[in-house]
C-alpha cells in the first residue's frame, strides 16, 4: 500500500480505530500479535512497543526477554469486521533488540536478508502462492472441529455440493477490505477443500499476504461455526492441501525469466534459478513441509510433487514452468504446504535459486512424460530423485546444506532442529490408531 506514518496515524483518526494488533511471526509460522490502545500508536512508531520474547516460541530465553516491536506502516489495514463495537486495525512488525538491532531469529528480517542479496545482484523478487485448506463443520456444544468430510464438491464443484461457498465468499470479501487482491477462488479436487488465489507481490508482501491470509480464513470461518485447518493431509484417501509457489525474478521493468531468442523462451537466469533450486530441494524440504503430517501429502498417488525434476507447464514435476511467456514468465514450486513459515520458506527457495544464478548451475533436461506414470527404473534412468519421506529424512538433508543455516541464522537453525527433532520423536514413539486396529485382534 505505500502508507507512511502520518498516512496510518490519518486514517486512525479518521476512521475512529480504538485497538490495533501488532503482529509478529514465530519460528513455527504461528502469527502472533499485542493488542495496544490506538492512542499509543504513534509512540509505537517512534520508539517501538516492549514485549516478552521468551513467549515466543523459539525466540529467546527467559533471561533474554526484552524484545522491541517496531510496526511498519506499509502492512496496516483496518480489520474487516468489528468486536464490541470497536473497530481494530493491525500492523505487521519487525523484532529489533533492545540496543536496536535487529533480532537474528525474526523470520521477516531473514527474508529481509535475502531480498537484499538479490537486490545486490540486480534483482528483484516476486512471489504469487496458491494455499489450499479444509473446512471443517466444528461442534455446537464444545466449538471444537469435527474430523469429517461435510460435502461432496470436487474441483470447482457449485451449490449444492459445495457446503462452504457462503463462507468462502465472505472470507474473499474479508481479504480484499484487508488489501489482498483475490484472482480466484474455487472448491478444490478433494471433498470439503477450498482454494482462494491472490495475486502475486514482490516477496516480502506475498509473505506478509500468506499471514493475513491465514488470519482472515480461520476468523471468518469461526464467524460460519467452521474451523479452517491447513493441516497438509487431515483425511485418508484424497488429496491433502499444499501452497504451490510462483516466483519469478525481474531486473527494472523486464522479467529476468524471459528471452524471446532463447529455448522456450526462458532466459539462462531462469534456467541457473530453476538448477539452483533443484540442487537444493532436499535440504529446504523441512522448512516448506515441516510437519509430520506434511509428509502424509508428499506420497505418490495424489499429484503430490514428490519428484525432483522439472518441466514445460507437467505438473508430475517438483518445479512446472507455466506456458506463458513476456512479464508472466515464472516457476512454479509445487512442494511447499501451508503449515510452512511463509518467510523461510520463500527466503529458502529465493536463496537457492540464486546460488544457481550465482554458479551457472545448468539444470537436467526438462521431463515432459507424466513422471506419476513411470517406473522406478524409468526414473533411474532420467536422474529423477525423490523429496525426503519424512520429516526425520527431511530434517538429515537440512542439516548437511551449509546455504540453509546460512539463510535461517543460527538461532532459528538450532531451534528449529531442536523443536523438530522433538516433533519427530513424540510422533515415532507415540502408538497410533492404526496399530491398535492393525495388531490388537491379532497379534
Amino acid at each position: 500500500m505505500g502508507l507512511s506514518v502520518e498516512d496510518v496515524l490519518r486514517i486512525v483518526r479518521e476512521e475512529s480505530v480504538k485497538f490495533v494488533r501488532l503482529q509478529i511471526t514465530d519460528i513455527n509460522g504461528v502469527l502472533k500479535n499485542i493488542e495496544i490502545p490506538a492512542d499509543e500508536l504513534e509512540r509505537s512508531f517512534e520508539n517501538g512497543t516492549m514485549f516478552d520474547g521468551s513467549s515466543i516460541d523459539g525466540f529467546v530465553r527467559i533471561q533474554e526477554s526484552d524484545m522491541v516491536l517496531k510496526p511498519d506502516p506499509g502492512t496496516f489495514s483496518i480489520l474487516p469486521w468489528v468486536t464490541d463495537g470497536t473497530k481494530s486495525a493491525r500492523l505487521i512488525c519487525d523484532v529489533y533488540l533492545p540496543n536496536g538491532e535487529p533480532f537474528e531469529g525474526d523470520p521477516r528480517y531473514r527474508l529481509k536478508l535475502v531480498v537484499e542479496k538479490a537486490a545486490k545482484m540486480g534483482f528483484k523478487a516476486f512471489a504469487g502462492p496458491e494455499p489450499e485448506f479444509f473446512l471443517l463443520k466444528r461442534d455446537e456444544k464444545t466449538r471444537k472441529p469435527i474430523l469429517e468430510i461435510w460435502d461432496q464438491g470436487g474441483y470447482f464443484d457449485l451449490l449444492p455440493l459445495d457446503f462452504g461457498e457462503e463462507a468462502r465468499k465472505d472470507m474473499v470479501i474479508a481479504l480484499e477490505k484487508m488489501g489482498l487482491q483475490v484472482e480466484a477462488s474455487h472448491h478444490e479436487v478433494a471433498p470439503s477443500q477450498h482454494e482462494i488465489d491472490f495475486r502475486y507481490d514482490d516477496i516480502l508482501s506475498t509473505a506478509d499476504n500468506v499471514q493475513t491470509f491465514k488470519f482472515v480464513v480461520r476468523t471468518v470461518a469461526l464467524f460460519h461455526n467452521l474451523h479452517a485447518t491447513f493441516m497438509p493431509k487431515p483425511f485418508y484417501g484424497i488429496n491433502g492441501s499444499g501452497m504451490h509457489t510462483h516466483i519469478s525474478l525481474f531486473k527494472g521493468e523486464e522479467n529476468a525469466f524471459y528471452d524471446p531468442d532463447a529455448p522456450h523462451g526462458l532466459s539462462d537466469v531462469c534456467l541457473h534459478f530453476i538448477a539452483g533450486v533443484l540442487k537444493h530441494s532436499k535440504s529446504i524440504t523441512a522448512i516448506t513441509n515441516p510437519t509430520v503430517n506434511s509428509y502424509k501429502r508428499l506420497v505418490p498417488g495424489y499429484e503430490a510433487p514428490v519428484n525432483i525434476a522439472w518441466s514445460m507447464g507437467n505438473r508430475s514435476a517438483l518445479i512446472r514452468v507455466p506456458n506463458i511467456r513476456g512479464k508472466a514468465t515464472r516457476i512454479e514450486y509445487r512442494s511447499p504446504d501451508p503449515t510452512c513459515n511463509a518467510y523461510l520458506a520463500f527466503a529458502l527457495i529465493l536463496a537457492a535459486g540464486l546460488d544457481g544464478i550465482e554458479n551457472k548451475l545448468t539444470p537436467p533436461p526438462a521431463v515432459d512424460e507424466n513422471i506419476f506414470e513411470l517406473e522406478n527404473e524409468q526414473k533411474s534412468e532420467l536422474n529423477i530423485e525423490q523429496l525426503p519421506k519424512n520429516l526425520e529424512d527431511a530434517l538429515i538433508h537440512m542439516e548437511k546444506d551449509p546455504l540453509v543455516k546460512e539463510v535461517l541464522g543460527e538461532h532459528i537453525y538450532e531451534k528449529f532442529l531442536e523443536m523438530k527433532k522433538r516433533e519427530y520423536f513424540e510422533f515415532s514413539t507415540s502408538v497410533t490408531d492404526w496399530e491398535i486396529n492393525r495388531y490388537l485382534d491379532i497379534l
